[in-house]
């Protein structure tokens, strides 16, 4: 896959973009943290800042971007606290010369507290509104979370690129190979009862602010099972794991049902995680961003560890539900 070419954003051209939807920027410009697009707060004469996204070319279509923003846009006007674009002349999708951008209000908050239960059933409950609401329409263009594109597709691109080190190549393509015929198993469980989802809700994607949790970044939404926007939420050991999923399940079951069959799909979740961030840092490693933030990720003690990871989730995915899901499923 090519660099992106973001060659054509300078502060010039992204000013002189503002300035093209009758903002008047005053040349604070903060190139804020973001590998996919290009992401900026970007100071207004007498009004507070924005936020401008400048879309990567050639990873979402159009009416892809656009789907992505209806549905933060839906859930606003529910109420719910998810950061969405701002439309102007009723268009939330922007364009500039050759580049597509848009612009979103600048929110503030911390991560949350994570060792805080009240925090995970806050979370739980509106999580639970994102769903209700993402189950009202389908997305038509944007694409499911499956194991084609997170699995086959992903684990291919490693092996056809150079990033990985010859000598680590076999062993992965090894482990690659049973995980994904393991993975054949869940497939139904992934392609039933599927909604709109958030698709990376992890702690870094929610701003705490005054109690309340506050959504952001919707840029990989897709349809999926409801679990992937809440096994991200878990972490630490084990008996720590069940009372976090009890208060997430507590404000969850408030407005919503959840199907506790849809725990198995854990362990697969993880895994698919685990080999798609390796092929994405693969995929866009010849641009210097990458290179700066992932530079371990071309050692050999990188891939000898990653592989060492895939074999341990392989022994999860073999030995039927583990221990962590045998018990979520008895608090659920």
């Amino acid at each position: 896959m090519p660099p992106a070419d973001f060659s054509a954003l300078t502060p010039d051209t992204i000013l002189d973009a503002i300035e093209s939807l009758g903002l008047r920027p005053d040349a604070r410009l903060i190139e804020l943290n973001s590998y996919e697009n290009r992401v900026y707060q970007i100071g207004i004469e007498d009004d507070e800042p924005i936020i401008a996204k400048f879309y990567r070319a050639n990873r979402w279509t159009d009416e892809q971007i656009l789907e992505e923003h209806q549905f933060t846009l839906e859930l606003k006007a529910e109420e719910l606290s998810v950061v969405a674009p701002i439309r102007i002349e009723d268009k939330s999708l922007l364009f500039d010369q050759k580049l597509r951008f848009s612009v979103f209000p600048r929110q503030g908050g911390r991560a949350p507290p994570v060792d805080d239960l009240n925090c995970l059933e806050t979370l739980g409950r509106h999580i639970a509104m994102i769903h209700s609401i993402g189950r009202r329409q389908t997305f038509d263009h944007r694409p499911a979370l499956s194991i084609e594109a997170f699995g086959h597709q992903a684990a291919a691109s490693v092996l056809s690129g150079n990033l990985i080190p010859d000598t680590a190549r076999e062993g992965y393509r090894a482990v690659t190979d049973q995980i994904l015929a393991q993975l054949e198993q869940f497939r139904s469980a992934l392609t039933s009862h599927t909604l709109r989802v958030h698709g990376d809700c992890h702690m870094g994607n929610v701003l705490w602010r005054e109690s309340q949790p506050h959504f952001v970044d919707f840029d990989d939404a897709r349809t999926g099972p409801a679990i992937q926007d809440l096994w991200m939420l878990l972490s630490g050991p084990v008996e720590e794991q069940i009372s976090q999923w009890q208060a997430i399940m507590r404000g969850y079951r408030a407005l919503r049902d959840f199907d506790s069959s849809e725990l198995q799909l854990i362990e697969p979740l993880r895994t698919l995680r685990l080999i798609h961030h390796a092929a994405w840092v693969s995929q866009r490693w010849e641009e210097p961003a990458f290179q700066r933030a992932f530079s371990f990720i071309g050692s050999e003690k990188f891939w000898s560890e990653h592989i060492l990871a895939l074999r341990e989730q392989l022994g999860e995915l073999s030995a039927g539900p583990s221990a962590l899901t045998d018990q979520l499923r008895w608090v659920t």
